[in-house]
């Protein structure tokens, strides 16, 4: 317990002595002289609840003493905190209509919807990512700027999901990042209340005309370390259709098993979001971690209502035996 004032607390304290000190020489004078006048000391019932009554107003005086001092104790408070970056898969397959009206549009509603649902304390940032990643909003405490960054995305281009998790831990960290080809897992620190929550059909073409070339398992041990959970959302059909790209007809489906790759990998969920009614849960389904702080809780209310309890009592009895409050 923690105390904003403890000088009024010990002046309180003092003036609560002072009065029991008062009481004791009272109370031994009166025994003296009844011990003289030839009566036994003890004293009657009425006078033991005067007394007492003397007692219970000090010990009220003693609590406002400590309620004075203004009293607090802290306590761990659990709360939604921390960094959410979401990465947004903005390749052609995104506009794939196997998911009405079409994979990318029904992915930024359900990232509007999510962005909504989370209290200001929850940093977002937005990435892009085609080939190389493209990293749209850093974040911050202004949901409207994530939500402005969401609504302009396009389809279009193709999709490394190692190099969107590596852009993404870039916007956490606010520095560029980077995998050196079997150059062993980077070191970027230690992001405990940073999430990833990335949405795609799971197309992975990393490797091919991709910028950095990290592949998904590279990015996913680099998140792992730095206790970065991915949480990953499948948007798509494992049937699939066809899209046209680029002026050619391509076939694309749901790759569930790359998305739930690296969310096993980094301690996250896989959330499957094959239609829009699954889209739509999305934001209540995606878990972020509590992180947990000391807030102070004041006593001092506690401490008054305790000495208005004591004082009552003992006016009660200082009353019914004397006729007099004090």
């Amino acid at each position: 317990m923690s105390l904003a004032d403890p000088a009024l607390l010990a002046l309180g304290l003092i003036v609560a002595v002072a009065l029991a000190w008062a009481a004791i020489t009272v109370a031994r004078r009166r025994a003296a002289a009844l011990t003289a006048a030839g009566i036994a000391a003890g004293g009657s019932g009425r006078s033991r609840a005067r007394q007492g009554g003397v007692w219970f107003t000090i010990a009220g005086v003693a609590m406002l003493a400590v309620a004075v001092g203004g009293p607090a104790a802290t306590v761990p408070v659990s709360h939604a905190a921390g960094t959410v970056i979401l990465a947004m898969d903005v390749s052609g397959s995104m506009a794939a209509t196997d998911v009405a009206p079409s994979r990318l549009a029904a992915a930024k509603q359900a990232a509007l919807s999510f962005i909504d649902a989370q209290p200001a304390s929850v940093e977002i940032g937005v990435v892009a990512f085609q080939q190389g990643g493209l990293e749209a909003a850093l974040p911050t405490a202004d949901h409207a700027t994530a939500s402005a960054a969401v609504s302009r995305l396009t389809a279009g281009g193709g999709t490394s999901l190692g190099d969107a998790i590596i852009a993404s831990l870039s916007a956490i960290t606010r520095k560029a990042v980077t995998v050196v080809p079997n150059g062993g897992t980077p070191d970027i620190g230690y992001w405990p209340s940073a999430t990833i929550v990335l949405f795609s059909d799971g197309q992975d073409q990393a490797g091919g005309a991709s910028v950095v070339g990290t592949s998904a398992d590279e990015a996913a041990s680099v998140a792992q370390r730095a206790g970065v959970h991915v949480d990953t959302v499948g948007v798509g059909t494992p049937a699939g259709t066809t899209v046209e790209v680029e002026g050619y007809h391509l076939f694309t489906a749901l790759n569930a098993a790359a998305l739930k790759s690296i969310a096993q990998a980094t301690g996250g969920t896989y959330h499957p979001a094959s239609d829009t009614s699954e889209l739509n849960g999305i934001a209540s389904s995606i878990n972020l971690r509590l992180t947990v702080t000391r807030q102070p809780l004041p006593l001092a209310g506690a401490f008054i209502a305790l000495a208005l309890a004591l004082l009552a009592t003992g006016a009660v009895l200082t009353v019914a035996r004397t006729g007099r409050v004090v």
